[in-house]
């Protein structure tokens, strides 16, 4: 057997994946792989990078110029551009901001354009300019007019309250204050009037207004520290430094005023951590980055106050250019729901064309030789026909429902807001409620095959706790008392004697506290100096106390364990750093500082003693600290050589509460639960026991052993492959043997080698060869095709094996991986899938999912700004998807059934009533009822019934979450469904016509008259339409209130009230030729049959629904009627 590789790329098959290894770099090219000394750029910048270079190019030369106290400068003609003809604005953006979109003269023309996108809206609009032709017309124009106006009028209100919102946060933020040097002082002055160039002061908790370069503070060397919750969500302090040369000039208020230097720097750019550019200041130049540059957003803390020269405002601002559109999401009923208005459209032009040939037909047989029907006009039948299809279009638009859409956007908003205001779902302890960040995805929270979760944080607290710890071989940190004897039970580690202790810290090894205060062990304070001074926290001091704030919740926990056991960190400036060791302060000079990130995964820090020995402390992930170690490891660096093992620390992350019954109801609901997490496989595995995901009858499947599986399924799919295969037939085959609890394992590395992601490496001889002859062309083109192929079916597969598990942890994975598995279930599954995490690495798989859930966890906000519904606790999942989802579910399912079964039965009339008026596209209602039937008497109870209706209870819901299922298999709006509705409508007008028509025929009134003329024919067809309609949502209410009951017989009144008003003769007399039905409810409904007429249609019509709903609870009865007779 022969194997066929690209001449281009192979893929690295002889390295085995390593568990403990998170694998490359999201980012990593294939030069940097070739190379694997080389730098490697982190991810975010990679994004940015390829944004900047597709939508706004980034200018490598530094051409943005800001000058100091000068803005004369900023509008020389050279930094002016072209906006619109020979209208010349300066490049500088002023700092007023614009998040609204329309204003008082802007508004009706620009929310029309918005709202005539839509195709329906459309059709409706040529509809009334069809209805504006008299020859085809036989509707009054003002029945498309008002439907088609309240629909735009209530969507317009909506926007333009949407608007004036923004408008008042754009005026609040516009108008805040702060200090700006003019005519050489501070004065106050307001943010939209800041420009390029000035110099201005902040003081402590002011939020800083523009991108500013930091010139001075009131810290020592002109540290600032900022809290940048509204860039990243993050709550913890960083700190900015200024140049030396501003710290020391630029300090009053004169020599500000004075200040003249020159900034040339980078374009206006979304990059929130980088910055280049340089100030040239006395003859001098100074590099710029983005450690000394204030962004828009920040907020000024523990710092009095601060200079900054404005470098960047308004819209150009990092803050603004980062402002854009979240990638809009739609649900599976959406797009069914457009398909069936298609499917609508088709079966009204279908209609139209049919009756428009019986007209033709018509009129050659009879309406030619029919004298009295002359209408002055020699046109011939077919072009009649043709005039009478445009007429039937207008008769029967009602098919198409104008009101679908906007009544569908109220019920969302609706619904959303129940979800925010559920207070089951509040986290008291922070004050947080569930907040739906979208009004567009509510009924796909019942529809939800997959969870892709994130470990720390979502399902575990993200509160670390030092547990234990192993220093020089010994491990500290069990029960233990001071002479190393253990017991079972032992008073907490007393801290009494550290006046810095916090005593926050639960520690039961007394043995270790005798090892540090007796010092027998110099690695043991050697130990926790290191966690002392190799962090990124900053400190300050609240009522005398020293208060932490740590990047991440795991650097804060070992601080303070270093605290608690007497190496208190004090203070930091520039370049020290200030401990207390056992009670004597000690400060060292930072020489450098190597921050962690995703790539080095590990800090370092180089400082000198006070005794003048200089030393570097390192601490990071055990595998890359390993591989420093190890002697004969090829990475290790040469500055590393001398670095000695102090020991290992042990913190612990504990469940949230109630995350093991959660997943137990969500996997009752047929829900399939999987963890991504960047954890090791050890911690990831003991998770998942303790969220009982895994039980001790688990048999658990690890990388190799899936290869090996997915392997021998390939060789099968090759062996079958041929040139009949195409027309086999597919073979389904299961991975494992029915039965059994399986769980699959596997970490990041493992998944790239069975996914076939693993980095190409480009051979450096090959890249620069390129296909000499069109058939060197063609096999490499069918080479490249044959990989693609291979790597869609391994991938399939994986995705099969995987689902054939009761559960997936997949570990070490890296963000892009995560949005990567979410994608494959999507892609493969054709599952509605949903992602929950808290972290900014969760942000990618959160936006990949059809349904981004955030936790508003420890680590910022990142995660719930990119999400579409929000809460505290991953506990409220369940409630989120068994009660409000479910609910969301079958009240959208119960709304959209019923609005196109009401526009069947009302419209279809017209298509009975045409075999006996010539089809002549004559109406059989009055054209005000034609007006109001779904703006007035038949929208309030549906409406109603969307946003209220429950089948079964909350509780019930929780209790029984096999419910749930009825939404995952579709089972309540299909194709099935909607034919079913259709077809219920088309029985309902007939009942509707011929009854009535039949009563009609050869009667006489009690007073010897005979009614049986068209328009009491049509007050008797709409009479019993309204009554059946409003009465068949009652029998489609399952929870009934009494908005419920006053809808359906409020709407019901309401008819026969505005009838008898547009009948009365008052009316007629002010609008004779708007209002033609004089005296017709008065007369026919005064008739004792014609109420029996009516009575007699609406049984027929619901009668045999009534016997169905028995009979199918009886013997055929769904889920909810089961849990709902308990």
């Amino acid at each position: 057997m022969s194997t066929e590789r690209d001449s281009e790329t192979t893929f690295d098959e002889d390295s085995q994946p390593n568990d403990e290894v998170v694998p490359y770099s999201d980012d990593e090219t294939e030069d940097e792989l070739d190379d694997q000394g080389s730098t490697v750029e982190p991810e975010q910048n990679r994004v940015n990078r390829e944004a900047e270079e597709n939508q706004e190019p980034f200018r490598k030369e530094c051409t943005w110029q800001v000058k100091a106290n000068d803005r004369k400068y900023h509008g020389q003609p050279h930094f002016m551009n072209t906006k619109f003809f020979c209208i010349k604005k300066s490049k500088y953006a002023n700092n007023a901001i614009k998040t609204y979109k329309y204003n008082a003269l802007t508004f009706i023309p620009m929310n029309l354009f918005e709202q005539f996108k839509r195709s329906a809206n459309i059709y409706f609009l040529v509809l009334l300019i069809l209805q504006a032709i008299p020859q085809i017309s036989t509707l009054a124009w003002y029945t498309t007019l008002v439907p088609l106006l309240l629909v735009l009028g209530v969507t317009a209100i909506k926007d333009l309250v949407d608007d004036v919102a923004r408008h008042k946060m754009d005026k609040e933020i516009n108008n805040r204050t702060c200090e700006v040097i003019k005519d050489g002082r501070f004065k106050v002055a307001k943010w939209k009037d800041i420009q390029v160039g000035d110099v201005i002061r902040l003081k402590k908790n002011d939020f800083v207004p523009a991108d500013i370069l930091l010139l001075s503070s009131s810290e020592p060397n002109s540290l600032c520290y900022v809290e940048t919750a509204e860039l990243d969500g993050e709550t913890n302090l960083k700190f900015k430094m200024s140049l030396e040369i501003t710290d020391q000039y630029l300090q009053r208020e004169d020599t500000l005023a004075t200040f003249d230097g020159l900034v040339e720097c980078e374009e206006p750019n979304n990059r929130l951590d980088k910055f280049t550019g340089t100030l040239f200041w006395r003859n001098t130049s100074f590099p710029l980055d983005a450690d000394k540059i204030l962004l828009r957003g920040c907020v000024i803390r523990n710092t009095d106050f601060c200079h900054g020269l404005v470098i960047f405002a308004g819209a150009d601002t990092k803050i603004m250019k980062n402002s854009g559109k979240t990638r809009f999401k739609r649900t599976k009923i959406d797009y069914l729901m457009n398909y069936m208005v298609y499917t609508i459209f088709v079966v009204l032009s279908l209609l139209s064309a049919g009756l428009a040939i019986g007209h033709a037909y018509w009129e050659a047989q009879v309406g030619n030789y029919s004298w009295y029907l002359y209408d002055g006009e020699d046109f011939t039948p077919s072009y009649r026909g043709f005039l009478n299809f445009w007429g039937y279009i207008i008769v029967l638009n009602t098919m198409v429902p104008i009101s679908l859409y906007v009544s569908v956007e109220v019920i969302r908003l609706g619904q959303s807001h129940f979800i925010n205001w559920d207070l089951q779902m509040y986290y008291a302890e922070k004050d947080t409620p569930a907040k739906a960040r979208t009004t567009t995805l509510n009924e796909q929270l019942g529809q939800i095959h997959y969870i892709f979760s994130d470990k720390t944080g979502t399902l575990t607290q993200n509160i670390m706790t030092f547990k234990k710890c192993c220093i020089n071989g010994q491990i500290y940190g069990d029960h233990r008392d001071a002479s190393q004897h253990n017991h079972n039970k032992i008073e907490q580690v007393d801290f009494s004697w550290n006046t810095y202790a916090d005593g926050k810290l639960a520690f039961y090894d007394h043995y270790l506290i005798e090892q540090i205060q007796s010092g027998k062990e110099p690695e043991v304070r050697q130990f926790f100096f290191l966690l002392a001074v190799c962090h990124t926290v900053m400190v300050d001091r609240i009522d005398g106390q020293l208060n932490y704030q740590a990047a991440s919740p795991d650097e804060g926990a070992l601080v303070n364990a270093a605290r608690n056991f007497g190496f208190a960190f004090l203070a930091r400036t520039q370049n020290t750093i200030t401990i207390s060791e056992l009670g004597t302060e000690r400060t060292y000079n930072v020489l450098a500082i190597l921050d962690f990130n995703s790539d080095r995964k590990r800090m370092s820090i180089i400082v000198r003693t006070p005794e003048g020995n200089i030393r570097l402390y390192c601490k990071g992930a055990d595998t890359v600290i390993y591989e420093r170690l190890h002697r004969m490891n090829p990475t290790k660096q040469e500055t590393q050589d001398a670095l000695d093992l102090l020991g290992a620390t042990a913190i612990e992350d504990k469940l949230q509460d109630g995350v093991p019954e959660t997943i137990s109801k969500l996997a009752k609901a047929d829900i399939k639960i999987w963890v991504l997490t960047g954890d090791k496989k050890e911690t990831a595995e003991n998770i998942g026991f303790a969220c009982e995901l895994l039980t001790e009858d688990t048999t658990i499947c690890y990388g190799e052993d899936i290869n090996s599986l997915l392997h021998a399924r390939m060789e099968n799919q090759r062996n079958r492959g041929g040139v009949y295969a195409k027309f086999a037939p597919p073979v389904q085959e299961r991975f494992f043997p029915p039965g059994g609890n399986r769980a699959l394992i596997i970490t990041g590395s493992w998944l790239n080698e069975i996914l076939l992601e693993k980095k190409t490496k480009r051979s450096k001889i090959l890249k620069l060869k390129f296909p000499r002859t069109e058939e060197e062309r063609r096999m490499r083109t069918q080479s490249k095709r044959r990989l693609e192929a291979k790597k869609e079916q391994q991938q399939k597969n994986f995705v099969d094996l995987a689902c054939e598990c009761s559960a997936v942890i997949c570990c070490r994975v890296t963000p892009k991986q995560k949005a990567m598995v979410v994608d494959l279930v999507k892609r493969y599954k054709k599952a509605i899938t949903l992602a929950i995490g808290d972290g900014a690495n969760d942000v990618n798989m959160i936006k990949t999912a059809h349904i981004g859930v955030g936790i508003s966890g420890q680590e910022g906000m990142q995660a719930v700004m990119s999400s579409d519904y929000s809460f505290a606790q991953f506990r409220y999942l369940q409630r989120l998807l068994l009660v409000h989802g479910r609910w969301s579910y079958i009240r959208m399912c119960k709304f959209l059934r019923y609005f196109f079964y009401k526009n069947f039965a009302f419209t279809l009339v017209h298509f009975w009533y045409s075999f006996f008026n010539g089809y002549s596209a004559q109406t059989a209602y009055e054209d005000w009822f034609i007006t109001l039937y779904n703006v007035l008497y038949s929208s309030l109870p549906v409406l109603l019934m969307g946003l209220l209706d429950q089948d079964v209870s909350d509780k019930l819901s929780l209790r029984f979450p096999g419910l749930y299922i009825v939404g995952q298999r579709d089972l309540l709006f299909n194709y099935k469904r909607f034919f079913v509705s259709l077809l219920h409508g088309v029985l309902t007008s007939m009942i509707l016509f011929f009854i009535p028509l039949g009563a009609y025929l050869q009667t006489v009134g009690q007073d010897g008259e005979a009614p049986s003329d068209y328009q009491s024919f049509a007050v008797t067809i709409a009479s019993a339409l309204v009554i059946t309609v409003n009465f068949q949502i009652g029998l489609d209410t399952s929870y009934w209130t009494f908005v419920n009951a006053f809808s359906i017989f409020g709407s019901i009144a309401l008819y026969f009230g505005i009838m008898f008003d547009f009948h009365s003769a008052g009316i007629h007399v002010l609008f004779p030729s708007i209002f033609q039905f004089t005296g017709t409810a008065s007369n026919a409904l005064r008739q004792p049959y014609i109420w029996l007429t009516i009575i007699l249609t609406v049984a027929v019509c619901l009668l045999p629904v009534v016997a169905i709903r028995f009979l199918s609870m009886t013997i055929w009865p769904s889920e909810s009627d089961k849990v709902y007779r308990i």
